[in-house]
């Protein structure tokens, strides 16, 4: 019902944010600084604080936004490395996984699958 599934498109916003934002905070930098992707479209969009140990996850639902936040108790969160060059930062839902369940990225090592 409310879930993060592998059929999201997931973009990680490529700084860090103050984690007071909340829903109309997080659409506003996204309509300012990600204008090439609609808010509403269904996709994920994850921020990450600048002590890397709270994300936010910003999703429409259908009828409105969903915000997931995690906070952690001990630890930061890995990050993939920032190119503001990039513009977008796209991850899988895997990655996201990773991030989210500590996993050093750095170590991961994903074996070749077949894709449609």
């Amino acid at each position: 019902m409310y879930s993060l599934t592998s059929e999201n498109k997931y973009y990680l916003y490529q700084g860090f944010i103050h984690m007071n934002l909340g829903i109309d905070g997080l659409y506003r930098l996204l309509r300012g600084e990600m204008q090439q992707l609609s808010p509403i479209s269904g996709d994920a969009f994850i921020f990450f604080g600048k002590k890397r140990n709270c994300v936010k996850i910003l999703k429409w639902d259908g009828d409105g936004f969903l915000l997931y936040y995690k906070r952690l108790e001990k630890g930061t969160f890995e990050l993939p490395v920032f190119n503001r060059n990039t513009g977008n930062y796209e991850i899988s839902y895997s990655t996201l996984s990773f991030i989210l369940n500590g996993v050093s990225l750095k170590s991961v090592r994903l074996r070749k699958r077949f894709r449609v």
